[in-house]
């Protein structure tokens, strides 16, 4: 295949950064195609519009998902690229490789592909960009039975679960996010590889609230680890960095840069829980968030809770319908129990399923179900107890509604309560 004029793409080589477009030409040595690749953008760059057809439905036999469809709407002029599909693969928890797996897969890849990946894509899966539809049984076999690895998430079902690095790496992390996310991609193969949902759905787990996989902006179910007892604090610490014998944010911000704890920590509260008395730092528990800003700011000195576990929300999602969504809190507290494969997370999971398949519409993600139906009605149906907690904002009318159980039941035992408690 012939080299392309491409002026415009040759000036994304400018400049100080790395380009995808000298890692394009590159891999064109050994992978002509990647020249029809850089050949049909520059088009789509000159013509102000994309030269990709819609996907349409491709994949392997017995999986609904995994490989996302591309087609070119020039064939003619850009033959490397006219078929031109994208392959998932299931990602490791916490993205985890070794040297020898990465060259299989690169190996693997050049040989039924493009040689290009995307290490990773936003949806956290391994990305490799770029085959025929004729190759994808070939490519398929292999993997599974040379490598050992499965395919993705792709289409109306459920995403490829990630976690960020959890116990593994972090300090911070208040539950084994690995073993959670190992655990439900293994449960839900099915929900996995064979569409069934009303749109895409998403796991992502953190395992502190720094929240380091942005599960919280990103999935349709977003577990975040928490505590719920109090933070534990270091005294001896704080007077440490009082006198700036110690960096803040753990040097991040470099090792001179001290910490003015009443500027920097208990006036960036964002409940206002904190304060000194003295040399002493204290907590109203009572009232913390658990945003871990003291926590990042003086890692020495403050640290989560002993009674940790993970808070639940549901119903982000990237703006597609309505707008992008940020999750909505629904159960604050759940222990993370691995004796018994976090059973009482999968329960919550499948009732949520249940009623997201039965009221969801078609291409409208669970977050976009929960705003239409209402979060009273959708706390109702997974049988969670309302708390304050859940209030986003007050009420904007006067009218109270009443479920007829309780106006005939509760409302009529509540009047006869206050007036014998009132002798009426």
């Amino acid at each position: 295949m012939a080299k392309h004029d491409t002026p415009m793409m040759d000036e994304l080589e400018k400049g100080p950064w790395p380009s995808f477009v000298t890692d394009l030409k590159r891999q064109a040595a050994k992978s002509p195609q990647c020249w029809d690749i850089l050949g049909q953008l520059e088009l789509s760059f000159k013509d102000r519009i994309t030269h990709w057809k819609h996907g349409g439905i491709v994949g392997v036999f017995g999986y609904g998902g995994g490989i996302v469809g591309r087609y070119s709407d020039v064939p003619d002029r850009f033959p490397g690229v006219a078929h031109f599909h994208t392959v998932r693969l299931n990602q490791p928890s916490s993205k985890f490789y070794n040297t020898e797996k990465l060259r299989a897969v690169c190996d693997l890849w050049e040989k039924y592909g493009s040689g290009m990946t995307n290490m990773h894509g936003s949806t956290g899966d391994l990305v490799l960009l770029g085959t025929r539809t004729e190759n994808l049984e070939l490519l398929f076999y292999d993997l599974t039975h040379d490598l050992n690895w499965d395919l993705g998430g792709s289409g109306s079902n459920l995403r490829t679960p990630s976690c960020c690095l959890g116990k593994a790496r972090c300090e911070w992390s208040c539950y084994d996010t690995q073993a959670v996310c190992h655990t439900m991609t293994m449960r839900y193969q099915d929900e996995i590889h064979r569409p069934a949902f009303p749109y895409k759905f998403k796991f992502k787990y953190s395992g502190c609230p720094n929240d380091c996989v942005a599960s919280i902006a990103r999935s349709d179910l977003s577990l975040i680890g928490c505590w719920r007892d109090d933070i534990r604090i270091d005294q001896a610490a704080v007077k440490g960095y009082l006198k700036g014998d110690f960096p803040a944010n753990g040097g991040a911000h470099g090792p001179d840069v001290k910490v003015d704890i009443q500027k920097d920590v208990i006036a960036l509260c964002p409940t206002g829980c904190m304060w000194m008395e003295g040399d002493t730092l204290k907590i109203d528990n009572a009232e913390c968030t658990r945003c871990m800003h003291c926590i990042n700011m003086m890692p020495r000195a403050l640290r989560p809770g002993v009674d940790q576990g993970a808070t639940i929300l549901c119903g982000a999602k990237a703006p597609i319908l309505d707008g992008a969504q940020i999750a909505t809190m629904i159960v604050p507290f759940i222990k993370m129990d691995p004796e018994n494969e976090f059973e009482e997370l999968g329960d919550f999971i499948e009732k949520v399923w249940d009623w997201w398949m039965e009221n969801g519409k078609n291409r409208e993600r669970l977050g976009e179900t929960m705003q239409r139906v209402g979060l009273p009605t959708f706390l109702k149906v997974i049988d969670v107890e309302p708390i304050p907690q859940h209030v986003k904002e007050p009420r904007s009318n006067p009218y109270v509604f009443w479920a007829e159980e309780e106006v005939e039941g509760g409302w009529d035992r509540d009047i006869k309560e206050f007036r014998a408690r009132h002798k009426m």
